[in-house]
């Protein structure tokens, strides 16, 4: 079988060379400890992660930055992305903070340039964000390690966020025979308006309605072990990770409290920790784990991933299909890089992303076979012919830093957030 790959050092980064073999069993800085076993030809290893020539901005902003959003474009519109949100964690105080990213200012000493993103607004936040979302144009919702979930409503004539709604309980752990109950982290959100989902460490799923003060509905014993994330998979159905390998797909309609369907990582079920949906092809997942893995799921067929691709050397915090350009996926890890994955076809005339000879390919082992699956386009992301199966890696920090824990991607634009308390901002994806 394979090993995992060692974290390569400065150099071997800034000239993409060959990423070499490290033996087993670390722990996470965040004392996660993470088994580091291959599991045999299924993995695909990067031959080499090249580095970004696009300049990408860094703004310090003491405190450690555990979400990033955009602020979503009115549908229609020609603008691009120009706010965003933070959320903070593990200060003395967090935060939910709503930026603009201004005018871009020089370079400074250590490569990287320096941003002048311009704190439009924020607000106190009772305990970590642990997840963040935009509701719609004015609305943002906040998942706490307190089990609550709050809604913040911008007011840009005066720049001020208030709280406009709040469920204070939505995740709780209940001890046996005993009425008392002790909250417990909310660990993800998805919002299709008037919608909000939320999941948390306790495994309940809640339902909840822009203006209703009580849940419209309830999985209370949805998962017996964490669950990490969540997504549309196509509304009223969504899509869930856990803490012990398994993607679980839910509708709403159906009124027990069982999956519509279960899909899981076989061997060590390393726990998934975040997920996100192809925007066109609804039946591509994508899906990010404590071993740094990306898998590539296809919820039409099969009970395991199609391909598991070696990534990050610690946990994956993030994974995002790029919304218009989905081709393009981004992954953040608490290894300290942020990387844009390039699955198009016509990789070879994009070397303005990359250095020259920086180049790096790569062939995923597929599990299933394909042949069955008659349709007329096969997403590029289980396409399972060699000579198409050709990622590109780019890293896009210029210097490793700490854990990277959130991403978003609208457009050209790129916004990421750091343990190192910092933001970073990138409005050439593509040039």
């Amino acid at each position: 079988g394979l090993v995992a790959p060692a974290a390569p050092t400065e150099e071997d980064w800034l000239s993409a060379a060959t990423v070499r073999s490290s033996g087993a069993g670390q722990s996470g800085p965040r004392g996660k400890g993470r088994d580091r076993e291959a599991r045999g030809e299924l993995l695909a290893v990067p031959e080499a992660v090249a580095v970004a020539m696009e300049e990408i901005y860094a703004k310090f902003v003491s405190q450690k930055i555990s979400k990033t959003r955009w602020r979503p474009v009115p549908p229609g519109s020609l603008q691009t992305a120009e706010t965003f949100a933070t959320g903070s964690w593990d200060n003395e105080e967090n935060r939910v903070s709503l930026w603009s990213i201004g005018d871009f200012g020089n370079s400074d000493s250590d490569g990287g340039f320096e941003g002048d993103h311009q704190l439009l607004c924020d607000i106190k936040h009772h305990g970590d964000v642990m997840d963040l979302q935009f509701f719609d144009q004015e609305r943002i919702v906040a998942a706490s390690s307190t089990g609550c979930v709050t809604v913040f409503l911008h007011h840009p004539n005066n720049q001020t966020l208030s709280v406009s709604q709040q469920w204070t309980a939505a995740h709780y752990h209940t001890s046996p025979g005993s009425p008392s109950c002790c909250s417990a982290p909310c660990t993800g959100i998805v919002c299709s308006n008037p919608e909000i989902v939320t999941v948390g460490e306790d495994g309940r799923i809640n339902l909840f309605r822009a203006d209703h003060k009580e849940a419209v509905r309830t999985i209370d014993n949805a998962d017996s072990s964490t669950l990490h994330a969540v997504t549309f998979l196509r509304t009223p159905e969504i899509l869930t990770v856990n803490s012990i390998g398994q993607l679980k797909i839910w509708d709403f309609r159906q009124q027990g409290n069982e999956p519509s369907q279960i899909l899981s990582l076989t061997g060590d079920r390393v726990p998934l920790h975040c997920v996100d949906r192809h925007p066109n092809q609804q039946h591509v997942v994508a899906t990010g784990g404590q071993d740094g893995m990306l898998s590539i799921w296809d919820v039409r067929q099969g009970i395991m991933p199609v391909s598991l691709l070696k990534a990050h050397e610690a946990e994956m915090w993030e994974v995002h299909f790029h919304p218009s350009n989905p081709d393009h996926l981004f992954t953040c890890s608490e290894d300290g890089s942020l990387w844009h994955w390039d699955a198009s076809t016509d990789v070879p005339e994009k070397s303005s992303l990359f250095h020259q000879g920086g180049r790096s390919t790569f062939l995923s082992h597929s599990i299933s076979n394909q042949a069955n699956v008659h349709q007329s386009v096969i997403s590029s992301w289980l396409s399972t012919d060699p000579a198409r199966d050709r990622i590109e890696i780019t890293s896009l920090l210029p210097n490793r830093t700490l854990s990277v824990n959130s991403l978003d991607v609208l457009g050209p634009c790129l916004v990421c957030g750091t343990d190192a308390e910092a933001i970073y901002v990138t409005r050439q994806l593509f040039s």
